[in-house]
C-alpha cells in the first residue's frame, strides 16, 4: 500500500477552500487533520451480557487507530489524501487461541505480500510488527492487573514506514481501559415535549449536539465505525442488537486488513470521507440563525469531528476526547438553558454540569432511526428529573424553533 493514500481525487476549488479554513488550519479546537478512535472490550462479570462471560473468563481487544490526512499533489486538482497511518490491535485470551491467532496473522501476512525486515513485515509504505507475549503484559503490570493463569497477548502494531509513535500515542488505549467500563445512565422523571418552543422561556440557550446531526448530513452512524473494526456483532441483524468480538478466532480485522490493505483502507477512511464531504444541514443553519439573533450562546458543545457546525459558521468546543473523560466546557454568557441535539450517551456529562449551575435541559431526538425501512427503537438514556424530551429530529425541530422565535420577536 502506498502512502499517501487517495481518499477524495481532484477536489473542486470549494473543497479545496474547506480543506484550508476548516481541517488544515492550525490554532483549532482540536488537529482536525487527525481522525482518532479507540475501543476497549472486556470479559467480565459487569459486561456478561454482551461479552457472554463466565467464572474463569477475561478476554480482552482493543483496537486504536490514528490517521493523520493531508492534501496530495496529482496531474490536475489536488486530493484528499491519508498521509500517515497508525492502527494497533490488543488481544488477549487462552494461549491456545492466541496461538492460533498468531498463525491467522501470520497466514494473512503471507498473503498480503509482506516481507519479513528488521523484526517486522513491511509493504509498500506500511509496517507491520507484530508481538506475541505470555501473560502477564507490561501494560498489566504498570497498572496492577492480572490475567488467568494460561493466558497470552498479541500486539500487532501497524504503521507508516518511518512514523515512530509517541508514548503518549501507544499507551492511550491502555488509559482508556484503566478508566473502566462506561455504566449506562438511568433515566429520570421528565416530561415529553411535542416541540422546542419551551425554550423561549429559558433564553438564552446553549447546544450540544451528538451524531444525530452529523447523521441528517449524510454521515454514517456511529454504528459503522463498529462494523469497519469489527468491535461488536449483531447477533439479530439489527442495529443496536450486538454482542462484543473477543475470541481471536471470531476477529478478523487484522485477517481483513494484512491481506488486503488497500480494500481494507477504503473501509477505514469512509468516515472521514464522508465528513469532508457533508455539507451543513438546517438544523445547523438554524443555529447559526438563532445564534445571529442572540438567542444562540457560547460555543456549540460537539460530541462530533465532522466540524459541520464550524462550516455552518459556528464555534466550536470539541468534547470527543480521550486524555480528558470529562473536557472543560466554555459556557456561554448567561446561558438559561442546555439544548442537547441526537446525543444518546452524555459520557461526558455536560448536561449534568449544566443542572449543576441550575439550566434547564431539553433534549431533542426521535429515540430510534430508520435502517433499511424498519424503524429501531433507541431510548435515550440522559434524561433526568426535570428534563424536557422532544422526539422531533433536528431537521425539524430546529428550524420551526428558528421559525416561532424570529416571528415572536417580529410580532
Amino acid at each position: 500500500m502506498e502512502l499517501p493514500f487517495i481518499v477524495v481525487d481532484q477536489l473542486t476549488p470549494q473543497q479545496e477552500r474547506d480543506w484550508h479554513t476548516f481541517f488544515g488550519t492550525e490554532g483549532a479546537d482540536r488537529p482536525r487533520d487527525i481522525e482518532e478512535g479507540i475501543w476497549r472490550r472486556t470479559q467480565e462479570q459487569a459486561t456478561a451480557a454482551q461479552s457472554h462471560w463466565r467464572p474463569g473468563d477475561a478476554r480482552r481487544r482493543m483496537v486504536h487507530y490514528r490517521y493523520r490526512y493531508g492534501l496530495a499533489t496529482t496531474t490536475g486538482a489536488p486530493a484528499l489524501a491519508l498521509r500517515q497511518f497508525y492502527l494497533y490491535h490488543h488481544a488477549a485470551a487462552p494461549a491456545e487461541e492466541i496461538g492460533a491467532h498468531w498463525e491467522t496473522v501470520r497466514t494473512a501476512l503471507r498473503t498480503g505480500g509482506w516481507k519479513p525486515e528488521d523484526g517486522g513485515w513491511v509493504r509498500g509504505d506500511l509496517r507491520a510488527t507484530p508481538t506475541l507475549r505470555s501473560a502477564p503484559h507490561p501494560e498489566d503490570i504498570r497498572a496492577r492487573r492480572t490475567l488467568p493463569s494460561g493466558y497470552a497477548c498479541l500486539d500487532v502494531q501497524i504503521t507508516s514506514s518511518g512514523y515512530v509513535p509517541p508514548p503518549a500515542t501507544r499507551r492511550r488505549p491502555w488509559q482508556v481501559l484503566a478508566g473502566g467500563i462506561r455504566r449506562k445512565a438511568s433515566p429520570g422523571t421528565f416530561r415529553r415535549i411535542p416541540d422546542l418552543a419551551a425554550l423561549a422561556d429559558f433564553l438564552p440557550f446553549q447546544v450540544e449536539i451528538g451524531c444525530g446531526t452529523s447523521w441528517e448530513a449524510g454521515i454514517p452512524a456511529l454504528h459503522r465505525l463498529h462494523e469497519i473494526y469489527r468491535v461488536t456483532t449483531r447477533e439479530d441483524g439489527a442495529p443496536g442488537a450486538h454482542g462484543f468480538i473477543l475470541r481471536p478466532q471470531d476477529d478478523p480485522l487484522l485477517t481483513e486488513f494484512l491481506a488486503a490493505p488497500e480494500e481494507k483502507a477504503e473501509e477505514c477512511v469512509e468516515m472521514y470521507r464522508a465528513c469532508f464531504q457533508a455539507r451543513p444541514t438546517p438544523a445547523l443553519t438554524a443555529l447559526k440563525e438563532l445564534h445571529e439573533a442572540g438567542y444562540l450562546t457560547g460555543p456549540v458543545i460537539t460530541n462530533n469531528f465532522d466540524v459541520l457546525a464550524a462550516r455552518a459558521g459556528l464555534r466550536e468546543c470539541f468534547v470527543r476526547r480521550y486524555d480528558q473523560m470529562i473536557p472543560d466546557v466554555e459556557w456561554g454568557q448567561e446561558a438559561r438553558a442546555l439544548l442537547v441535539v441526537g446525543l444518546h450517551a452524555d459520557r461526558r456529562q455536560v448536561a449534568a454540569r449544566a443542572r449543576q449551575r441550575g439550566m434547564q435541559v431539553i433534549h431533542c431526538d426521535p429515540e430510534g432511526f430508520h435502517n433499511d425501512g424498519i424503524f429501531h427503537p433507541y431510548p435515550l438514556e440522559g434524561p433526568q428529573d426535570g428534563d424536557l424530551v422532544c422526539n422531533a429530529p433536528a431537521g425539524v425541530a430546529l428550524p420551526a424553533l428558528a421559525q416561532h422565535l424570529l416571528e415572536k420577536a417580529a410580532a
